[in-house]
């Protein structure tokens, strides 16, 4: 026998950074423009607002809403506005736009806080797979902040790896 095994990738040092422990908390739900609109074409603002008044803004409690319109109608600036003024007495998080765009906006404003001193001289895993759908531009973002303080960035897990950057050896 050869003895016992040793978990390598355990003693190497590296560390796995999972950019799917930033996905939001929040449940993610949608309000959509078109279910306001006459014919699904045009707003009208006496029957928006009256629509508005009426709704129970409750349903929304905690929720992180995206107001969007979901047919090509061209919707005033100012219906966005009051949605929100409804929304944020309830809603954690109000958002224009889809779920993609709001996604890659948490992932900058994550990334962008993020400390990344303690990562200074390492060897740095970011895992690739996830349940939840992280954007492209969040591992972009965090390649872009790590690679002035790490020694090298990964792409994967920390057994199958894609090397992404290694820092030049000086002399």
């Amino acid at each position: 026998m050869a003895g016992p095994l040793v978990n390598r990738v355990a003693k190497s040092g590296i560390i796995t950074i999972n950019l799917e422990s930033y996905y939001p908390s929040e449940n993610i739900v949608s309000f959509d423009l078109k279910d306001y609109l006459f014919m699904e074409m045009i707003l009208k603002e006496k029957d928006f607002r009256t629509a508005l008044k009426e709704l129970d803004w409750s349903a929304y409690q905690g929720a992180i809403v995206l107001i969007h319109c979901s047919t090509d109608a061209i919707i005033p600036v100012w219906a966005y506005m009051l949605v929100t003024t409804y929304l944020e007495s309830f809603a954690t998080t109000v958002y224009v736009g889809d779920k993609a765009s709001f996604l890659t906006h948490h992932y900058q404003n994550v990334i962008k806080d993020m400390d990344v001193s303690s990562y200074s001289d390492k060897r740095i895993v970011i895992k690739g797979c996830s349940d939840q759908p992280v954007p492209p531009g969040a591992y972009q973002a965090l390649t872009r902040k790590l690679k002035p303080h790490v020694v090298s960035i990964m792409y994967g897990e920390p057994c199958s790896t894609v090397p992404i950057y290694k820092r030049p050896k000086k002399g």
